[in-house]
């Protein structure tokens, strides 16, 4: 069998590319695999030889120690590869298919996923509906940040790209398919963006800057984007949006320098958790804060997606209710506006096959609006750390030189 790198969580602030057991058609035991899961055959999965595989910030709060994440972990759900081997149960992925890999793992089967609701599969994680590859409470699948990946379920799971050449010419705008622009065009779409809407958006990290692209892909009128990070801003003006420094205050006043008035049609949470506070207080973490913001500044009737993290367990909390997932909401406000909430895993299948089609008819230039920068496998430690230091970058790992070749 080939050797099979993979980029392995060893504690906070600790990753390491090592060798990693090469895919089986069957789950192994392992770092964070549930006992339930231990020895579940996979007849119909895939083997994928992995082209590109992104660091998620997802990755990063299980990376700074901000999860229950076990050491030893294999991380890594962002998923773009060629079909190398597959199960005997898989009649229509072939061998040599390039294709995206959703990051929610989904059966295909049970009410949910009929529902096209993937991100809450029953059958996939036996704690609790939802899962995804390399990630905390989530099953136990193996990450995708390797070589080699497996793929349950892969004529149900995998998004096969038609012209293989056509797609290796648009390699880093496809890899976004896996994660980052089904997620943040599902933060849109949930908020209620539409054409001629006024659009903020939390957070310039890539999440935000892929749902303020996805904003004009909807029609909006006016995107502003606020963050404390001036280059995840600057990155943020590169393709038209407004922007607000929340570390200057709280974005209200900001907004209404630039619409007139201090709220918007449509508002994005892109930031999570680990959201801080603004203005003085924009140096400690205040984790309700951009929740709580949106609320005040969303208009009467409006809605607000929410494709940031939130986490039940968060062992580096400021505060005991937090550890829990417990963060003091200003809900009244929000009833009183007859606020919608939208919250949860994004459901990957049913956006990815439409930006797919955007990406190859040239809609939408999704990598450059997040800056993706491919990088080798080896050098996913660095790239973790810059990433943790606010660089304005999507980074891509590239485990075989794929990316590389193509360019």
């Amino acid at each position: 069998m080939p050797e099979n790198r993979g980029v392995v969580y060893d504690g906070p602030g600790k990753v390491e590319v090592r060798e990693v057991g090469y895919p089986d058609f069957e789950l192994k035991d392992g770092p964070g695999v549930n006992p339930a899961n231990v020895g579940r055959k996979l007849p119909h999965a895939a083997i994928i030889k992995t082209v590109a595989t992104n660091i998620c910030g997802s990755d990063q709060h299980m990376v700074r120690g901000r999860t229950t994440a076990p050491h030893g972990l294999v991380l890594g759900h962002e998923i773009t590869g060629e079909v190398i081997e597959t199960g005997p149960d898989v009649e229509y992925v072939k061998t040599g298919d390039l294709v995206s890999v959703p990051f929610n793992i989904s059966c295909g089967r049970c009410r949910n996923c009929k529902a096209r609701k993937t991100d809450i599969c029953e059958n996939v994680n036996p704690d609790r509906p939802g899962s995804a590859y390399g990630y905390v409470d989530m099953g136990g699948w193996v990450g995708g940040q390797a070589d080699f990946a497996l793929v349950p379920y892969a004529d149900w799971n995998l998004l096969k790209f038609p012209d293989k050449d056509q797609a290796m010419e648009k390699i880093l705008d496809l890899a976004m398919l896996a994660d980052i622009f089904p997620t943040g065009f599902h933060g849109c779409v949930s908020a209620g963006v539409q054409p001629g809407s006024t659009v903020y958006v939390a957070g310039a990290g890539p999440v935000g800057l892929a749902a303020a692209a996805s904003a004009y892909l909807l029609g909006a009128a006016v995107v502003i984007v606020g963050d404390l990070n001036k280059q995840r801003l600057e990155q943020a003006r590169s393709f038209g949006c407004e922007t607000v420094d929340v570390s200057q205050g709280a974005p209200e006043d900001q907004i209404e320098q630039i619409l007139g008035v201090p709220e918007v049609d449509c508002a994005v949470d892109a930031v999570g958790f680990e959201a801080r506070g603004h203005g003085r207080e924009s140096g400690q973490e205040q984790p309700a804060t951009v929740l709580n913001s949106l609320m005040g500044l969303t208009r009467a009737g409006g809605a607000l997606g929410i494709p940031g993290l939130y986490v039940t367990g968060d062992p580096g909390a400021s505060d005991e209710a937090a550890k829990h997932g417990s963060l003091s909401l200003r809900l009244g406000l929000g009833w009183s506006k007859s606020l919608a909430f939208t919250t949860g895993q994004c459901p990957v299948m049913k956006y990815n096959r439409q930006l797919m089609m955007a990406i190859l008819h040239d809609r939408v230039q999704i990598a450059k609006a997040v800056n993706a920068t491919p990088i080798p496998l080896e050098m996913a430690p660095q790239g973790y750390h810059e990433f943790d230091e606010g660089a304005a970058r999507k980074y891509v790992l590239d485990p075989h030189g794929t990316i590389t070749k193509a360019a």
